[in-house]
């Protein structure tokens, strides 16, 4: 039986671990640190991610260099509109030396899946993720296949305004543990960004860049351990209950907040407060993490659209009205 304090040295050399990944990563990305945290704290929670950006902003980048900082296995799709669910989850290849059917693993069968522009597919293709993302197996012919551990969907998206896109549906973008937007640099880090690949930087070639493995799946593990052992008090528990039930009650909205939401929003608290060094959460924890987690999960009407409201702006009025536990 592990004791205390060797769980605690663990925990900490994890929690160390995991904040080189910043650095690490930043020396192929300039300045998404946050977007940074959102992916590890789906990692902590083995939750998927969805990245809306503009095309352009390294968000198929930023996935690559977290896998090689992570030292974990990594595999991309590129969908396209005629993309087929078999050939994301696999299918049955006939071998004519043996006259029988054998399984080929699809592109998900990998530790960190970089399902890029999956808005460009139509939704049966989409949905081909849905038990790989919830259930972590494939069945194909019956035959329930699991997949590796850790495992995390990463999928980019470019806003629904472009031509040639199918908006994700709810059932699918709720599996989404956060939906984290990457921006566009700011002067000073695009300047950075030209003046990196003026002096040769490749971003087909992360080695090149310097980017190493500072963590694997041994510290990850050791992470959501210590994750699992963040305490909750009732209050917290009825503040998380509270903002997602007033999404429900949102005049601004016609889809609120569901249970499962709400639980999401648990997970990625406590880990967001492990990674900032403690063994509780707080309510600056929730609304730190209360964007991310919730704005796709919720529906505006079609006259609160017209208005230019946004879903992050009813998530931060909900916020400042909510009473605060003391």
């Amino acid at each position: 039986m592990t004791s205390p304090t060797t769980e605690s040295a663990a925990a900490d050399s994890a929690r160390a671990s995991l904040e080189a990944l910043r650095t690490e990563i930043g020396k192929a990305v300039v300045g998404q640190d946050s977007t940074v945290t959102g992916l590890v704290v789906a990692l902590l929670c083995r939750g998927h991610v969805l990245l809306e950006g503009v095309p352009g902003v390294a968000k198929t980048l930023l996935v690559r260099a977290l896998a090689a900082s992570l030292e974990l296995d990594t595999k991309r799709v590129q969908f396209t509109p005629d993309l087929m669910p078999s050939d994301v989850t696999g299918s049955l290849v006939y071998d004519a030396r043996t006259a029988e059917f054998s399984f080929q693993n699809g592109p998900v069968f990998t530790n960190l899946l970089l399902a890029d522009e999956i808005n460009r597919t139509p939704p049966k293709t989409q949905s081909s993720l849905l038990e790989a993302m919830e259930e972590r197996q494939v069945t194909v012919d019956g035959v329930p296949r699991p997949l590796p551990e850790p495992f995390l969907v990463a999928a980019t998206q470019n806003p629904v305004e472009y031509e040639g896109t199918y908006p994700l549906p709810e059932a699918q973008l709720d599996r989404f543990l956060l939906k984290l937007t990457v921006p566009l640099p700011s002067r000073a880090d695009e300047i950075d960004v030209l003046t990196r690949h003026a002096a040769g930087f490749d971003p087909r070639d992360l080695k090149a860049a310097g980017v190493r493995p500072v963590a694997g799946p041994a510290d990850l593990e050791a992470a959501r351990q210590a994750v699992a052992r963040v305490s909750v008090s009732p209050e917290i528990a009825g503040y998380v209950v509270d903002v997602c039930r007033a999404t429900r009650e949102s005049p601004s909205l016609t889809l609120g907040v569901s249970p499962r939401g709400a639980t999401a929003l648990l997970a990625t608290s406590r880990a967001w407060a492990w990674l900032t060094g403690r063994d509780y959460v707080t309510p600056d924890d929730v609304k730190a993490l209360a964007l991310p987690t919730l704005r796709h999960r919720i529906q505006l009407r079609p006259e609160a659209e017209m208005e230019g409201v946004t879903a992050d702006a009813v998530l931060t009025a909900i916020l400042s009205h909510v009473p605060v536990p003391r």
